[in-house]
């Protein structure tokens, strides 16, 4: 498999950088696999298209304002992005705990230096690999999540040319549904939900339920030769709560249409299949990549943005229709979307493949 079969040439007029208003005023494109039909519509409408009794599943992971300014040793300053998803805790031998961090500096670091926040260290590089740096916190998870609260920048993807100021982000870039912060990235098919959807969902008989990813490096990473050969990606934590499992497996077994809200959920739901499916709650992690030919085991239908290409976001989705023994690919909805005059990306439109 080759990346760059997910090619495709996009006109820059069509990459959204700033979100609808009201965020269900997207437009969203429905794909119909059974009669082969496209249909377009916006999000507010969203309720029309899911069959009553569906079961939606959510990402409920929450982004972090964790693109921080500090200061070098030397008087310069460095921006970097902390992948707030990849903490992890070291034990040194005298029994002392201290926080591990990674993130993305936009600028050259030696291991061993000290970055500093209002003149007091706050973390040291200890590591490297390629452009990702590990970081030892000299403060305590706390006191470093306060400090991304109080003057952290929303870590908004690089395409993305915004006015928005920082107020606006954090809460534009940022699902009404939000709750578990730690990702570095939004669940963005989620950004188009509002109340007034939500509402018109309960009315006409549709569940909802939620599942944990945070958005790290695995959902972000561009495809690789040496991905695509393992059929892995960068591993992100999960988690899969029982009520939520026992509610995804009683709707398997009732035979109704489980829709996922976006790529996390989806590679969420699937990597969990053999614990959903037995009723039971799942935390660890992940690095599953779905490409063609992968078999569906939890995920009926699909909400989506449009995503960059040459990812494995497209893969997923091409993978998806081939599992469902669609008659377009992926590109004939590509194509469509973008002879309408969609917005892709981020920030952009959506789609419902049902």
């Amino acid at each position: 498999m080759n990346p760059q079969n997910y090619n495709f040439n996009l006109p820059e007029e069509l990459i959204a950088h700033v979100p609808a208003e009201p965020r269900d005023s997207a437009r969203l494109l429905i794909y119909s696999v059974k009669t082969d039909e496209i249909m377009l519509d916006t999000f507010a409408h969203l309720s029309r298209y899911l069959p009553t009794r569906s079961l939606l599943v959510f990402n409920d992971t929450q982004v972090v304002p964790a693109r921080l300014e500090l200061m070098k040793l030397t008087g310069g300053t460095v921006r970097i992005l902390f992948l707030i998803n990849e903490w992890r805790t070291e034990v040194r031998a005298d029994g002392v705990k201290k926080g591990l961090i990674k993130g993305l500096p936009d600028r050259k670091l030696t291991i061993g230096d000290r970055l500093y926040f209002n003149h007091k260290a706050i973390v040291e590089v200890v590591d490297q690999k390629n452009e990702e740096f590990s970081f030892r916190l000299h403060i305590t998870e706390d006191e470093f999540e306060k400090i991304c609260q109080t003057h952290g920048q929303t870590p908004l993807p690089p395409y993305i040319h915004t006015s928005l100021n920082e107020e606006e982000a954090r809460s534009k870039y940022q699902t009404v549904f939000a709750s578990k912060p730690a990702s570095v990235a939004a669940p963005t098919a989620s950004l188009h939900f509002t109340s007034v959807v939500l509402e018109s969902l309960t009315a006409k008989g549709i569940d909802k339920t939620s599942v944990t990813l945070p958005v790290g490096r695995g959902t972000l990473s561009p495809s690789t030769a040496e991905s695509l050969r393992d059929k892995r990606l960068h591993s992100e934590p999960i988690q899969v709560g029982s009520e939520s499992a026992e509610k995804i497996k009683q709707a398997k077994l009732d035979k109704h249409i489980v829709v996922s809200a976006g790529t996390t959920a989806t590679r969420t739901l699937e990597a969990t299949a053999e614990y959903i499916l037995k009723g039971e709650g799942y935390t660890g992690e992940t690095s599953l990549m779905i490409t063609p030919s992968y078999d569906f085991k939890i995920v009926d239908a699909m909400i989506t943005n449009f995503h960059l290409p040459n990812t494995s976001l497209i893969m997923l989705v091409d993978a998806f229709l081939k599992d469902k023994g669609a008659k377009k690919s992926w590109r004939d909805l590509y194509d469509r979307a973008i002879a309408e005059k969609f917005r892709f990306y981020s920030f952009g439109d959506a789609m419902l493949i049902i």
